[in-house]
């Protein structure tokens, strides 16, 4: 029986192991791969999926989404969307109605895909929904994966520059990851789903029952 938490307490994730994709990893800079790399993609049957954006630090400035990223169970491709934007072929995968693409906080992707260029998104699920079906209030991917798997997905990357002329080792390990765990978390909730083989703990009680134990130990 899986013991899962319905809040996740943060300060527990440094403590543990960290969650790396160690899969292959393609960067996409021309519409030709592009192309190649949606041909595969079309013939899984889910997929992962997450962006990334230049982090700005000066109020009022942004910028547009730079990075695409979309795993199979093995395989992630990432799309340098500033440097070739989204072609023709991804906006096929992007409208694909027969595959599962899964991700995190979908409606801020989708719409900020949307401002290089419009599409009608096709079959996506939103795992903040899913998790939420089984009693889990966290809405960040980090914390519902130690909750799940009680691994840490590392978030050191996130801040970095997304639109540099080259993606270091760390910043594509850091992107594929949080891709694939999009899959890793539909599968393992699909699995709990399905089996009803688990308990969630609530916050408050974890706490009371912190507390009943302290108590009892001064009394004794």
């Amino acid at each position: 029986m899986k013991v899962i938490q319905d809040k996740y307490d943060k300060n527990k994730i440094q403590t543990l192991p960290r969650e790396l994709f160690e899969g292959r990893i393609f960067v996409i800079f021309t519409e030709r791969e592009a192309l190649k790399a949606v041909e595969y993609l079309l013939q899984q049957d889910v997929l992962g999926f997450d962006t990334e954006t230049r982090p700005s630090f000066k109020k009022g400035n942004s910028h547009q989404v730079a990075l695409l990223q979309v795993s199979s169970h093995d395989t992630c491709f990432l799309f340098r969307l500033n440097r070739i934007g989204i072609t023709d072929s991804l906006v096929r995968l992007l409208e694909d109605c027969s595959i599962t693409k899964v991700g995190l906080s979908l409606q801020d992707d989708l719409r900020m895909l949307n401002q290089r260029r419009n599409f009608t998104p096709g079959t996506f699920v939103e795992l903040q929904k899913e998790v939420k079906d089984i009693g889990i209030e966290d809405n960040s991917l980090q914390k519902i994966y130690a909750n799940l798997f009680g691994k840490k997905i590392s978030k050191n990357q996130q801040l970095s520059n997304w639109e540099a002329e080259t993606l270091t080792e760390a910043q594509q390990r850091y992107a594929a990851t949080d891709a694939w765990a999009c899959i890793k978390i539909h599968e393992a909730v699909s699995k709990m789903k399905q089996t009803g083989d688990f308990i969630v703990e609530t916050t408050a009680a974890t706490n009371t029952d912190n507390l009943s134990s302290q108590n009892s130990s001064q009394e004794s």
